[in-house]
Protein backbone atom coordinates (compact mmCIF):
# COMPACT_ATOMS: atom_id res chain seq x y z
CA UNK A 1 0.00 0.00 0.00
CA UNK A 2 1.11 3.46 -0.90
CA UNK A 3 0.38 5.66 1.94
CA UNK A 4 2.18 7.68 3.02
CA UNK A 5 3.24 6.43 6.40
CA UNK A 6 6.80 7.97 6.51
CA UNK A 7 6.83 10.73 9.39
CA UNK A 8 11.03 10.77 9.89
CA UNK A 9 11.79 11.25 14.04
CA UNK A 10 14.21 14.37 12.99
CA UNK A 11 11.12 16.14 11.28
CA UNK A 12 8.93 15.88 13.55
CA UNK A 13 11.22 16.58 16.42
CA UNK A 14 12.31 19.63 13.98
CA UNK A 15 8.59 20.83 13.29
CA UNK A 16 7.90 20.81 17.05
CA UNK A 17 10.70 23.15 17.59
CA UNK A 18 9.57 25.56 14.98
CA UNK A 19 6.17 25.34 16.31
CA UNK A 20 7.48 26.20 19.82
CA UNK A 21 9.27 29.16 18.77
CA UNK A 22 6.91 30.41 16.75
CA UNK A 23 4.34 30.48 19.52
CA UNK A 24 6.96 32.27 21.69
CA UNK A 25 7.18 34.84 18.71
CA UNK A 26 3.74 36.08 18.66
CA UNK A 27 3.16 39.45 19.84
CA UNK A 28 1.30 42.55 19.97
CA UNK A 29 3.17 43.78 17.15
CA UNK A 30 1.97 43.68 13.90
CA UNK A 31 4.84 41.80 12.51
CA UNK A 32 4.77 39.32 15.03
CA UNK A 33 0.80 39.19 13.96
CA UNK A 34 1.57 38.83 10.12
CA UNK A 35 3.96 36.06 11.14
CA UNK A 36 1.51 34.62 12.87
CA UNK A 37 -1.24 34.72 10.15
CA UNK A 38 1.58 32.90 7.75
CA UNK A 39 2.26 30.28 10.07
CA UNK A 40 -1.77 29.29 10.50
CA UNK A 41 -2.07 29.65 6.50
CA UNK A 42 1.11 27.55 5.97
CA UNK A 43 -0.66 25.13 8.83
CA UNK A 44 -4.04 25.20 6.71
CA UNK A 45 -2.22 24.74 3.46
CA UNK A 46 -0.35 21.49 4.96
CA UNK A 47 -3.80 19.98 5.84
CA UNK A 48 -5.21 20.01 2.52
CA UNK A 49 -1.84 18.96 0.79
CA UNK A 50 -2.11 16.25 3.18
CA UNK A 51 -5.97 15.43 2.78
CA UNK A 52 -5.00 15.38 -1.03
CA UNK A 53 -2.20 13.51 -0.14
CA UNK A 54 -4.29 10.66 1.32
CA UNK A 55 -7.21 11.09 -1.30
CA UNK A 56 -4.44 10.43 -3.92
CA UNK A 57 -3.45 7.13 -2.43
CA UNK A 58 -6.54 5.75 -1.73
CA UNK A 59 -7.51 6.49 -5.81
CA UNK A 60 -4.42 4.46 -6.64
CA UNK A 61 -5.27 1.69 -4.26
CA UNK A 62 -9.02 1.73 -5.83
CA UNK A 63 -7.60 1.62 -9.00
CA UNK A 64 -5.14 -1.16 -8.04
CA UNK A 65 -7.88 -3.34 -6.79
CA UNK A 66 -9.92 -2.41 -10.20
CA UNK A 67 -6.74 -3.71 -12.33
CA UNK A 68 -5.46 -6.83 -10.33
CA UNK A 69 -9.28 -8.43 -11.05
CA UNK A 70 -7.92 -8.94 -14.69
CA UNK A 71 -4.05 -8.88 -14.46
CA UNK A 72 -1.73 -10.37 -12.46
CA UNK A 73 0.17 -8.99 -9.69
CA UNK A 74 3.69 -9.18 -11.47
CA UNK A 75 1.93 -7.59 -14.62
CA UNK A 76 0.58 -4.81 -12.59
CA UNK A 77 3.87 -3.66 -10.57
CA UNK A 78 6.07 -3.88 -14.01
CA UNK A 79 3.66 -1.46 -15.54
CA UNK A 80 3.23 0.52 -12.80
CA UNK A 81 6.97 0.93 -12.34
CA UNK A 82 7.97 1.54 -16.00
CA UNK A 83 5.35 4.95 -15.41
CA UNK A 84 7.02 5.61 -12.02
CA UNK A 85 10.72 5.76 -13.82
CA UNK A 86 9.87 8.03 -16.59
CA UNK A 87 8.24 10.45 -14.13
CA UNK A 88 11.52 10.22 -11.91
CA UNK A 89 13.35 10.71 -14.61
CA UNK A 90 14.51 13.94 -14.00
CA UNK A 91 14.98 13.53 -10.78
CA UNK A 92 17.18 11.12 -11.34
CA UNK A 93 19.10 12.70 -14.24
CA UNK A 94 19.54 15.62 -11.44
CA UNK A 95 20.91 13.47 -8.83
CA UNK A 96 23.37 11.73 -10.82
CA UNK A 97 24.17 8.37 -11.66
CA UNK A 98 26.89 8.09 -8.70
CA UNK A 99 24.65 8.46 -5.44
CA UNK A 100 22.01 6.03 -7.03
CA UNK A 101 24.25 3.31 -8.38
CA UNK A 102 26.99 3.74 -4.93
CA UNK A 103 24.23 4.70 -2.10
CA UNK A 104 25.33 4.25 1.46
CA UNK A 105 24.44 1.02 3.15
CA UNK A 106 24.06 -1.05 -0.08
CA UNK A 107 23.41 -4.14 2.18
CA UNK A 108 20.73 -2.42 3.74
CA UNK A 109 19.16 -0.94 0.67
CA UNK A 110 18.79 -4.50 -0.54
CA UNK A 111 16.55 -5.22 2.31
CA UNK A 112 14.40 -1.89 2.10
CA UNK A 113 13.87 -2.80 -1.44
CA UNK A 114 12.61 -6.59 -0.53
CA UNK A 115 10.46 -5.60 1.98
CA UNK A 116 9.09 -2.56 -0.20
CA UNK A 117 8.39 -5.06 -3.14
CA UNK A 118 6.50 -7.40 -0.48
CA UNK A 119 4.76 -4.92 1.19
CA UNK A 120 2.95 -3.24 -2.30
CA UNK A 121 3.00 -6.87 -3.60
CA UNK A 122 0.81 -8.31 -1.05
CA UNK A 123 -1.64 -5.70 -0.95
CA UNK A 124 -2.73 -5.74 -4.23
CA UNK A 125 -2.81 -9.54 -3.50
CA UNK A 126 -4.84 -9.52 -0.52
CA UNK A 127 -7.04 -6.39 -2.42
CA UNK A 128 -7.98 -8.64 -4.96
CA UNK A 129 -10.14 -10.95 -2.99
CA UNK A 130 -10.87 -8.67 -0.07
CA UNK A 131 -12.91 -5.16 0.42
CA UNK A 132 -10.70 -2.16 0.05
CA UNK A 133 -11.31 -0.98 3.77
CA UNK A 134 -10.75 -3.66 5.17
CA UNK A 135 -7.25 -4.30 3.65
CA UNK A 136 -6.46 -1.12 4.00
CA UNK A 137 -7.26 -1.28 7.96
CA UNK A 138 -4.27 -3.83 8.22
CA UNK A 139 -2.02 -1.57 7.19
CA UNK A 140 -2.94 1.64 8.95
CA UNK A 141 -1.40 -1.18 11.86
CA UNK A 142 2.03 -0.52 10.05
CA UNK A 143 2.60 2.15 12.82
CA UNK A 144 1.57 -0.06 15.61
CA UNK A 145 3.98 -2.86 14.11
CA UNK A 146 7.16 -0.06 14.26
CA UNK A 147 6.35 1.11 18.37
CA UNK A 148 6.61 -2.36 18.68
CA UNK A 149 9.41 -3.62 17.04
CA UNK A 150 11.40 0.10 17.49
CA UNK A 151 13.65 -1.11 21.14
CA UNK A 152 14.66 -4.70 19.79
CA UNK A 153 15.57 -3.01 16.04
CA UNK A 154 16.31 0.66 16.74
CA UNK A 155 17.08 0.61 20.63
CA UNK A 156 14.51 3.07 21.38
CA UNK A 157 13.67 3.23 24.63
CA UNK A 158 9.41 2.28 25.01
CA UNK A 159 7.40 3.18 28.13
CA UNK A 160 4.19 1.25 29.22
CA UNK A 161 2.30 3.57 27.83
CA UNK A 162 3.09 3.28 24.70
CA UNK A 163 3.16 -0.78 25.17
CA UNK A 164 0.19 -0.54 26.46
CA UNK A 165 -1.21 1.21 22.76
CA UNK A 166 0.76 -1.37 20.93
CA UNK A 167 -1.67 -3.77 22.61
CA UNK A 168 -4.63 -2.41 22.38
CA UNK A 169 -3.50 -2.14 18.83
CA UNK A 170 -2.92 -5.74 18.50
CA UNK A 171 -6.37 -6.41 19.76
CA UNK A 172 -7.51 -4.07 16.82
CA UNK A 173 -6.28 -7.07 14.66
CA UNK A 174 -7.47 -9.74 16.26
CA UNK A 175 -10.75 -8.40 15.76
CA UNK A 176 -10.60 -7.55 12.26
CA UNK A 177 -9.13 -10.87 11.42
CA UNK A 178 -12.48 -12.59 13.28
CA UNK A 179 -10.05 -15.70 14.29
CA UNK A 180 -13.05 -16.97 14.91
CA UNK A 181 -15.29 -17.23 12.31
CA UNK A 182 -15.62 -18.17 9.11
CA UNK A 183 -14.48 -14.93 7.59
CA UNK A 184 -10.40 -15.72 8.37
CA UNK A 185 -9.40 -16.10 4.83
CA UNK A 186 -5.58 -16.62 3.69
CA UNK A 187 -5.78 -13.12 2.34
CA UNK A 188 -6.24 -11.31 5.29
CA UNK A 189 -3.15 -12.96 6.72
CA UNK A 190 -1.46 -12.03 3.66
CA UNK A 191 -2.37 -8.23 4.56
CA UNK A 192 -1.44 -8.64 8.13
CA UNK A 193 2.03 -9.63 6.94
CA UNK A 194 2.22 -7.13 4.18
CA UNK A 195 1.18 -4.74 6.76
CA UNK A 196 4.00 -5.75 8.68
CA UNK A 197 6.83 -5.84 5.68
CA UNK A 198 5.42 -2.34 5.31
CA UNK A 199 6.63 -1.22 9.17
CA UNK A 200 9.93 -3.50 9.09
CA UNK A 201 10.53 -1.05 5.60
CA UNK A 202 9.79 2.24 7.56
CA UNK A 203 12.47 1.15 10.30
CA UNK A 204 14.77 0.43 7.29
CA UNK A 205 14.30 3.95 6.55
CA UNK A 206 14.96 5.38 9.68
CA UNK A 207 18.10 3.97 9.91
CA UNK A 208 18.84 5.17 5.64
CA UNK A 209 17.59 8.69 6.45
CA UNK A 210 20.67 10.01 5.61
CA UNK A 211 20.14 8.88 2.12
CA UNK A 212 18.42 11.08 -0.20
CA UNK A 213 14.46 10.44 -1.01
CA UNK A 214 15.69 10.10 -4.91
CA UNK A 215 18.09 7.13 -4.12
CA UNK A 216 15.57 5.74 -1.79
CA UNK A 217 12.41 5.84 -4.46
CA UNK A 218 14.45 4.62 -7.31
CA UNK A 219 15.67 1.76 -5.62
CA UNK A 220 12.33 1.22 -4.45
CA UNK A 221 11.09 1.44 -7.82
CA UNK A 222 13.44 -0.66 -9.33
CA UNK A 223 12.78 -3.48 -6.87
CA UNK A 224 9.20 -3.59 -7.94
CA UNK A 225 10.22 -3.39 -11.43
CA UNK A 226 12.52 -6.62 -11.18
CA UNK A 227 9.61 -7.95 -9.43
CA UNK A 228 7.52 -7.55 -11.96
CA UNK A 229 9.65 -8.53 -14.96
CA UNK A 230 10.22 -12.01 -13.54
CA UNK A 231 6.62 -12.96 -12.24
CA UNK A 232 4.61 -11.13 -15.28
CA UNK A 233 5.62 -13.41 -18.18
CA UNK A 234 4.46 -16.48 -16.51
CA UNK A 235 0.55 -14.98 -15.97
CA UNK A 236 -0.25 -12.08 -18.90
CA UNK A 237 -2.95 -10.66 -20.30
CA UNK A 238 -2.91 -8.43 -23.05
CA UNK A 239 -4.04 -5.18 -21.93
CA UNK A 240 -6.31 -2.42 -23.65
CA UNK A 241 -5.40 0.19 -24.50
CA UNK A 242 -7.81 1.89 -21.61
CA UNK A 243 -6.34 -0.64 -18.84
CA UNK A 244 -2.33 -0.07 -20.26
CA UNK A 245 -3.75 3.65 -19.52
CA UNK A 246 -4.26 2.85 -15.95
CA UNK A 247 -1.87 0.49 -15.10
CA UNK A 248 0.93 3.60 -15.99
CA UNK A 249 -1.27 5.79 -14.33
CA UNK A 250 -0.59 3.93 -11.32
CA UNK A 251 2.85 4.86 -10.42
CA UNK A 252 2.26 8.71 -11.50
CA UNK A 253 -1.35 8.83 -8.98
CA UNK A 254 1.29 7.25 -6.27
CA UNK A 255 4.19 9.85 -7.20
CA UNK A 256 2.03 13.04 -7.21
CA UNK A 257 0.30 11.74 -3.92
CA UNK A 258 3.90 11.53 -2.12
CA UNK A 259 5.00 14.72 -3.46
CA UNK A 260 1.89 16.61 -2.02
CA UNK A 261 2.58 14.55 1.43
CA UNK A 262 5.99 15.72 1.74
CA UNK A 263 4.83 19.26 0.71
CA UNK A 264 2.51 19.00 3.88
CA UNK A 265 5.01 17.94 5.62
CA UNK A 266 7.36 20.71 4.82
CA UNK A 267 4.72 23.76 5.31
CA UNK A 268 2.79 22.54 8.71
CA UNK A 269 4.33 20.41 11.78
CA UNK A 270 3.69 16.63 11.93
CA UNK A 271 2.16 16.89 14.91
CA UNK A 272 -0.78 19.32 12.99
CA UNK A 273 -1.12 16.72 9.94
CA UNK A 274 0.03 13.73 10.54
CA UNK A 275 -2.94 12.58 12.07
CA UNK A 276 -5.33 13.54 8.98
CA UNK A 277 -3.72 10.20 6.97
CA UNK A 278 -6.13 8.34 9.22
CA UNK A 279 -8.93 9.56 6.66
CA UNK A 280 -7.80 6.92 4.24
CA UNK A 281 -10.30 4.69 6.32
CA UNK A 282 -12.89 6.71 5.71
CA UNK A 283 -11.81 7.13 1.71
CA UNK A 284 -11.08 3.83 1.63
CA UNK A 285 -15.08 3.20 2.74
CA UNK A 286 -17.01 5.37 0.79
CA UNK A 287 -14.93 4.00 -2.43
CA UNK A 288 -15.24 0.63 -1.44
CA UNK A 289 -19.34 1.04 -1.41
CA UNK A 290 -19.21 3.20 -4.50
CA UNK A 291 -17.59 1.58 -6.80
CA UNK A 292 -17.10 -2.33 -5.62
CA UNK A 293 -20.06 -2.65 -3.58
CA UNK A 294 -18.34 -3.47 -0.36
CA UNK A 295 -20.98 -3.16 2.89
CA UNK A 296 -18.95 -2.30 5.64
CA UNK A 297 -18.85 -5.45 8.22
CA UNK A 298 -19.47 -4.01 12.03
CA UNK A 299 -16.60 -6.34 13.36
CA UNK A 300 -14.13 -4.92 10.97
CA UNK A 301 -15.35 -1.42 11.84
CA UNK A 302 -14.52 -2.26 15.14
CA UNK A 303 -11.09 -3.34 14.52
CA UNK A 304 -10.67 -0.33 12.36
CA UNK A 305 -11.31 2.25 14.81
CA UNK A 306 -9.23 0.34 17.97
CA UNK A 307 -6.54 0.23 15.24
CA UNK A 308 -6.66 4.31 14.71
CA UNK A 309 -7.23 5.24 18.01
CA UNK A 310 -3.96 3.10 19.03
CA UNK A 311 -1.78 4.62 16.40
CA UNK A 312 -3.30 7.89 17.38
CA UNK A 313 -1.97 7.68 20.67
CA UNK A 314 1.02 6.04 20.07
CA UNK A 315 2.01 9.20 17.69
CA UNK A 316 0.60 11.74 20.69
CA UNK A 317 2.89 10.13 22.95
CA UNK A 318 5.70 10.29 20.44
CA UNK A 319 5.35 13.63 20.41
CA UNK A 320 4.90 14.48 24.32
CA UNK A 321 8.81 12.39 24.70
CA UNK A 322 9.33 9.29 23.68
CA UNK A 323 6.18 7.29 23.88
CA UNK A 324 6.86 7.23 27.79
Amino acid sequence: METNRKTDDGVVAEDARVAERAAGDVTASPVAEERSGDHRNAAVLGIGMMLLGILLFVINDVMGKWLVATYSVGQVLLIRSVAAFVMLAPLIIRTGAEPILKPARPGLQAVRVVLSTIEVGFFYWAVSAMPLADVVAFYLAGPIWVAALAGPLLGEKIGWRRWMAVLVGFVGVIIALRPSTASLSIHSLIAVFGSLAFALMMITSRLLRGTGDTVLVTWQTGGALAFGLVAAPFAWTPPTTIDLGLLALLGIVAALAHMCVNRSLKLAPAAVVVPYQYTQIAWALLFGWLIFGDVPDPQMLLGAGVIVLAGLYIFMQEQRGGGR
